[in-house]
């Protein structure tokens, strides 16, 4: 057979195929970008999300004031009601920062905690009076397992 009767030619099959599947797949292949924490993805205009963080509370006894970090809002009473605001009134972010705070356990409305959390950590709470309270509930615990330990040695 002669090299002149084949359409194509073997070398040049393998270009044609390849070009081919070049084309087809152009329109599919795109750059992904890598994921990151609290970024959400959508391919389709189509669909609706929705990204929800979670609040985080640090709670300041003597303001009775909650910052949420992920908010950047202070919330607090104002009379009657809880407000949620840049900036805590009365008091600068500066001596704010500066006093005792604990972080919340809870991630939804300071309001509903509130009672509970005034009755653990009343205005003049401090971290040394809470570390003072777990020196004597473990003091006191000791002497439990104390009395324990003598009644199982003496068999009472």
């Amino acid at each position: 057979m002669n090299d002149k009767q084949f359409f194509l030619r073997p070398g040049n099959l393998g270009l044609v195929l390849g070009v081919a599947l070049l084309g087809t797949l152009t329109g599919c292949i795109g750059y992904v970008e890598p994921a990151r924490p609290g970024v959400v993805y959508v391919d389709s205009p189509r669909v609706q999300t929705q990204v929800v963080f979670e609040d985080d509370y640090v709670y300041y006894p003597n303001y009775e004031v909650y910052y949420s970090s992920s908010r950047h809002q202070y919330a607090y009473r104002d009379g009657r009601n809880w407000v949620s605001r840049p900036a805590p009134r009365g008091v600068s972010v500066d001596v704010l920062f500066a006093s005792p705070s604990v972080r919340m356990d809870f991630h939804d409305s300071p309001a509903r905690h509130h009672s509970e959390v005034v009755r653990q950590y009343p205005r003049n709470w401090s971290p040394s009076q809470a570390n003072q309270e777990r020196k004597e509930e473990r003091k006191d615990n000791r002497k439990d397992d104390r009395k324990d330990d003598r009644r199982d040695d003496h068999g009472r």
